[in-house]
């Protein structure tokens, strides 16, 4: 056993020996650098970095990946470097880079571990790229491209563009493609290319494609003694005075370029005057008497005559320095060829940008304008037809979004759990409209304060019963997860999939809702209800019937509503309420009784608090507030909404 043990150290002796006296390339190349690596400093790393991955040697890419990882270790009993492989005792097993042997195991004090800062590694993740673009593994591929889209730079273009024709994934491919473009527009030595990129993407709305074309536009405001240098690319000429520049910046400018002299403040003035204090004077002024300005310039004026201040700058001189001078805004960009395609493309985006924020907003307004739509639905038949101003409409809601969360709590799955849940709603909140018209609505028809205070006291009731049933705190109602995420067009449009799943569903309610209204019994009678009671009673329609049965209608459209509305909102027990006010606007601008009425109502409350959201978007209760304003003056000129009622009972 001893025998071995000892020829075990004979050979990695030997190994050693072998390996300082015929140092393989990269070995070589790693002592030359070996100091700069040792002391792993960020602001003299640059060279052994650039060195390692530009030697071309095949091992490079293993050892900037080794010592990036922390991996890279050197022996201290002749300095060279190795890959380091932690095993269980505390000793490393050392790999050579350049064979890729394995040249013993060491004890951790025999070693020292190269431990690159975080600023390091970023320089070596950048140096990296050249060889991880065409890496087998996808993610090191993605990794690359990270790294350029953190650093980009003008070296990096080639290899990116050498790494895309033998790209075999689509994805990585097309994102490589992209950022090559960008590259091209930053870095590229081909003006003519660099155009040809630019206009090719000044219709892409991507924020990496303007943060890459700002720079390009951006100028630098300069002072010139004479004519403006023809080599300069000049954006255009700027007077003093304008509001791009005023005259103490144009002077403070002059100034800076050292084409005028400075002003003198007056604390500067202050510091030379306590400079000078002879006999308990300055420049013959009394210091007590130094207590006001015109004392101050006294003084001043006294030493400069004596030669002993500068002198100061008068407002002649400096209007005569801002005059004797151009001033200008000069681009970065020394290319007007590039700066101008790039003003081209930026006015273009722009143009772009703002139809889409109109594309984005009229979709948020329809959003908005469905949700509306949902809640006030099955108010509008109940208000409509029978008069009634029921305040426990938005509990119908909150009961809706409940019964969601229960039959959750029973179906784990989501996407069956809504299907259960939709029916399930409508059932359980039309019962309890039927019930709720049975027992107290039909006592109170033509009474509507002792109406709005009977249901005003059921929704108190109904919010205290589901805190008792359910808690204070919020309860989940989960969407589907094929309504995760939201449907992107471009940087600027988007629309989440629950909101155009509540969109359908609207649209869907519109069509049955008119459906029963014009194909069934129930809505023939409902509709001669609405507009002459008493001639639908003489005609053999039952009124008390149908105003049992559009109650529960109408309820049981506020459960579904709940469930949609569940799905993005918080279901608690104060849920109604935050629709029963939108619910009634809505009812009233469009129309009592008219569904296409509710509809249009729906539509403007929902455009026009977007409106205002978006013109102050930071305060939304301004656009509720505003929203309130606008419909009390709208129904001074439309008192019966947007579509009035029909018939003898309009005049009611």
């Amino acid at each position: 056993m001893v025998l071995l043990t000892s020829l075990a150290a004979l050979a990695q002796q030997a190994s050693a020996q072998t390996a300082v006296d015929d140092p393989a390339p990269m070995q070589s190349l790693l002592q030359e650098q070996s100091a700069v690596i040792l002391k792993s400093s960020r602001k003299t790393i640059a060279p052994a970095i650039a060195a390692i991955a530009g030697s071309e040697l095949p091992q490079a890419q293993a050892v900037l990946q080794a010592w990036q990882a922390k991996a890279l270790w050197m022996r201290k009993s002749d300095g060279l470097f190795f890959r380091g492989e932690k095993l269980e005792s505390k000793s490393y097993r050392l790999f050579d880079f350049d064979s890729g042997a394995v040249i013993g195991e060491f004890p951790k004090s025999d070693l020292k571990q190269i431990k690159p800062n975080s600023g390091i590694r970023a320089m070596i993740a950048t140096a990296l790229v050249q060889f991880q673009l065409s890496d087998p593994d996808p993610a090191r591929r993605h990794e690359a491209l990270l790294a350029i889209e953190r650093a980009p730079a003008a070296a990096l273009l080639a290899p990116l563009r050498a790494s895309i024709e033998t790209e075999p994934d689509a994805g990585i491919k097309a994102r490589k493609t992209r950022i090559a473009q960008l590259l091209t527009i930053a870095h590229d030595a081909d003006e003519a290319r660099r155009v040809e990129t630019i206009n090719a993407m000044s219709g892409d709305l991507g924020l990496d494609v303007r943060a890459t074309l700002n720079p390009l536009v951006a100028t630098q405001l300069q002072a010139f003694g004479g004519a403006v240098p023809e080599a300069l690319n000049i954006a255009r000429e700027v007077m003093p005075g304008d509001d791009a520049l005023s005259r103490d910046a144009a002077y403070g400018l002059l100034v800076g370029a050292k084409l005028a002299p400075p002003l003198i403040s007056k604390d500067e003035i202050r510091t030379t005057l306590a400079g000078h204090i002879e006999g308990g004077k300055v420049g013959g002024v009394p210091i007590a008497q130094l207590n006001t300005d015109e004392a101050r310039a006294r003084a001043y004026a006294a030493l400069v005559a004596a030669e002993r201040a500068p002198a100061q700058i008068t407002e002649a001189e400096v209007t005569q320095s801002l005059n004797d001078h151009i001033f200008a805004e000069v681009y970065q960009e020394p290319s007007q060829a590039i700066t101008t395609a790039a003003e081209a493309a930026l006015t273009s985006i722009d143009t772009q940008v703002a139809i889409g924020q109109t594309v984005d907003l009229t979709l948020d307004a329809l959003s908005l304008a469905s949700i509306y739509f949902l809640a006030a639905i099955g108010l509008a038949i109940t208000f409509g037809v029978m008069g009634v101003i029921n305040m426990a409409h938005g509990e119908f809601i909150m009961m809706g979004a409940y019964t969601g969360y229960v039959v959750q709590q029973v179906i784990p799955n989501h996407t069956v759990s809504i299907l259960v849940a939709v029916p399930l709603a409508f059932a359980v909140t039309f019962a309890a409209g039927v019930a709720m018209e049975r027992l107290v609505i039909r006592w109170l028809y033509n009474r509507p304060l002792e109406t709005l205070l009977a249901t005003f006291g059921i929704s108190i009731a109904l919010q205290q019963l589901a805190k008792n049933i359910f808690g204070t705190q919020a309860r989940p109602l989960t969407a589907p997860g094929w309504l995760d995420g939201a449907w992107i067009i471009n940087d600027v449009v988007s629309i989440s999939y629950i909101r155009i799943a509540i969109f359908m569903l609207a649209l869907i309610f519109l069509g049955v809702f008119l459906f029963i209204m014009r194909r069934t019994r129930l809505g023939l009678e409902t509709r001669a209800v609405t507009q002459n009671r008493a001639m639908a009673g003489s005609m053999g329609i039952n009124p008390e019937r149908v105003n049992m049965l559009t109650f529960g209608l109408g309820s049981g459209i506020a459960g579904i509503a709940g469930v949609a509305i569940g799905l993005f909102a918080k279901v608690t027990s104060e849920l109604g309420s935050d629709y029963i006010v939108q619910s009634f606007m809505t009812v009233v601008v469009g129309g009592v009784g008219n569904i296409w009425g509710t509809l249009a109502g729906a539509t403007m409350i929902g455009f026009f608090q977007k409106g205002v959201e978006w013109l102050n978007p930071s305060n939304t209760l301004a656009a509720q507030t505003y929203m309130i304003l606008f419909i009390i003056v709208f129904i001074q000129f439309r008192p019966r909404g947007i579509i009035a009622l029909k018939g003898r009972a309009a005049g009611d």
